[in-house]
């Protein structure tokens, strides 16, 4: 394989995607059955916690690099309208409606609301309220975008293995 720029973009996209589909998926198998054995006040303090520690320069570089690198790697397969190019622009459009979308449609409201959230202004009753709607709506909406990440980065990786031209 020749080192270029192309070939650069296309390892790029391969490990963003796969760091942010990781990312996801370890959050499936681990943070939310371990959350799922708090109690309500304590799982809403963690969330909110979580929340605002997520938010950090290494996060948006894989979840938003994926979606940079992705496209560019599509751009570069754009003229061959090989089999290599239909793999790379599913996996971009799966990443940016599937991940991206559904997490800045989805997610991210439902952790506004839970930030702006006073826990102790609120009775075990509301609280036990808001734990429900939110945990509910918000792993289901996880459980989307860990799907099309995955997904995205299975066919990325697929691209690789039918790319036919030298990078």
């Amino acid at each position: 394989m020749e080192l270029s720029i192309k070939s650069f973009i296309l390892f790029g996209a391969i490990v963003l995607t796969g760091l942010s589909a990781g990312l996801f998926y370890a959050w499936s198998v681990s943070v939310i059955p371990g959350t799922e054995k708090l109690t309500s006040r304590i799982y809403l303090d963690t969330m909110q916690n979580i929340n605002n520690a997520i938010l950090n320069p290494a996060f948006f570089l894989i979840f938003f690099g994926s979606v940079v690198f992705l496209s560019i790697a599509s751009i570069y397969q754009l003229h061959t309208k090989s089999i290599t190019f239909w793999l790379m622009l599913t996996a971009t459009i799966f990443y940016l409606l599937g991940t991206v979308g559904v997490t800045a449609l989805g997610n991210v409201p439902l952790n506004d609301q839970l930030k702006i959230l006073k826990l102790t202004d609120l009775s075990t009753d509301k609280i036990e309220a808001f734990r429900t709607f939110y945990e509910t709506k918000w792993n289901r909406l996880h459980l989307i975008r860990t799907i099309f990440a995955v997904f995205s980065f299975v066919l990325v990786v697929l691209a690789l293995f039918f790319q036919t031209k030298k990078l």
